[in-house]
């Protein structure tokens, strides 16, 4: 049976370009770390936590065997490139969130990552048919630099809120900021209303 497929809506909307972002080819590669750490795929746990009736922790493999879709999606970064048409594949953070059933009050997450990279997003964004955890890129197992082994993909905000490296999700009641919001980035960022910094 062919895999589900989904064009983001934010492909079709008119102005699909944000404001004072322009067009380049690929993806670049941004990382808090200098150097990205090495860990065992048969050790990797993604966990979810917190404000849930249940709380998740899956293996990898267990990771592969949850339904997938292919999500087509252009990619926004706040340093003002944008990338056409992005080909994922992975999970459907809604596939989690009906494990987890989270309760009435949770409103915020909090992303957790391998290298000690945080951010904050609403819990609303999630529920989007077109927020996946990623695990292959452009047909391929996503690469290192781009977000092995799970990439946190939410293509109605800045890409910087598309975590990488992904191995917690922590399901919050009160929002909190991430690794860069604490350093001035917006606390939502999305990309058509240019919510780069605090203030915008």
């Amino acid at each position: 049976m062919a895999k589900k497929r989904i064009v983001s809506e934010i492909n079709k909307r008119a102005d699909r370009l944000p404001p004072g972002q322009h067009w380049i080819n690929y993806p670049l590669i941004y990382d808090i770390v200098e150097r990205l750490p090495d860990f065992d795929i048969s050790k990797y746990r993604l966990k979810v936590w917190g404000e849930v009736e249940e709380d998740l922790e899956l293996t990898y493999d267990e990771i592969l065997s949850f339904p997938s879709i292919e999500l087509v999606a252009d990619f926004h970064c706040v340093t003002r490139w944008s990338v056409r048409e992005i080909q994922w594949e992975g999970v459907q953070t809604l596939e989690i969130l009906k494990k987890v059933k989270p309760k009435d009050g949770a409103n915020f997450v909090m992303v957790h990552c391998l290298e000690g990279y945080t951010t904050n997003l609403p819990l609303s964004y999630l529920w989007e048919e077109d927020s996946i955890l990623a695990y292959r890129m452009f047909g391929e197992i996503i690469p290192k630099e781009h977000g092995y082994p799970l990439r946190l993909v939410v293509p109605k905000l800045y890409a910087w809120k598309s975590a990488k490296y992904v191995w917690g999700i922590e399901i919050r009641r009160e929002d909190r900021p991430g690794y860069w919001e604490e350093r001035g980035y917006h606390m939502l960022g999305d990309p058509w209303k240019e919510q780069r910094f605090w203030g915008d």
